[in-house]
């Protein structure tokens, strides 16, 4: 419950501060808690920190979006917005036999969220040129069409290479890659 508290209330602060112009960059390290449901864990997550830190930013931002590059599908963010055309959410992540099993290239959102869910799946062993190129590519047009005021980063870190949980073959500077061509696109980023 503690850390429930801490990792909730990191990711709303960070949000209250981009929604008061404190700060053009906000980081939670305790954040990132991207499966847990509306009424359900998964995944090591109780309580989805990053759906909550949305929902506080859409109070004064017309549009967010959402990327995710942690080696698993960001499914219970997704979940969330599948819904709405105010929130992109893009993940890259490996796909097929691999937890949650979600994030199928055909799975694009509902009703007005359609086609505002972006699903990058990757095989195992994706090294850092193939990520950055792909990255960079989808995410330019994703924030060239959306338009998003603000960015949400879910940067988990066992995308990279000898994560136990992970299958990715990323180096740290693949990984910061992802960080600093978002910080080009000149958008406040928690």
């Amino acid at each position: 419950y503690e850390f429930c508290k801490i990792s909730a209330g990191g990711s709303l602060c960070s949000a209250l501060q981009i929604n008061r112009g404190e700060c053009d960059i906000a980081i939670n390290w305790a954040g990132g808690l991207h499966h847990a449901k509306h009424s359900e864990a998964s995944g090591f997550c109780y309580v989805n920190d990053i759906v909550l830190s949305i929902l506080e930013l859409l109070k004064y931002h017309k549009r967010v979006m959402y990327i995710d590059i942690d080696v698993h599908h960001g499914d219970g963010v997704e979940e969330a917005f599948y819904n709405t055309d105010r929130v992109m959410t893009v993940s890259f992540h490996r796909y097929g036999d691999f937890f949650p099993g979600t994030g199928s290239l055909k799975d694009i959102g509902l009703n007005i969220g359609k086609g505002y869910a972006v699903n990058v799946p990757f095989n195992e062993g994706v090294d850092d040129q193939m990520y950055k190129t792909m990255f960079q590519k989808i995410i330019s047009r994703c924030n060239d069409n959306f338009g998003p005021d603000v960015i949400v980063l879910q940067s988990g870190t066992d995308s990279l290479a000898g994560d136990r949980l992970g299958c990715f073959n990323l180096s740290m500077e693949g990984h910061a890659s992802c960080v600093k061509y978002l910080k080009t696109l000149n958008v406040p980023l928690i």
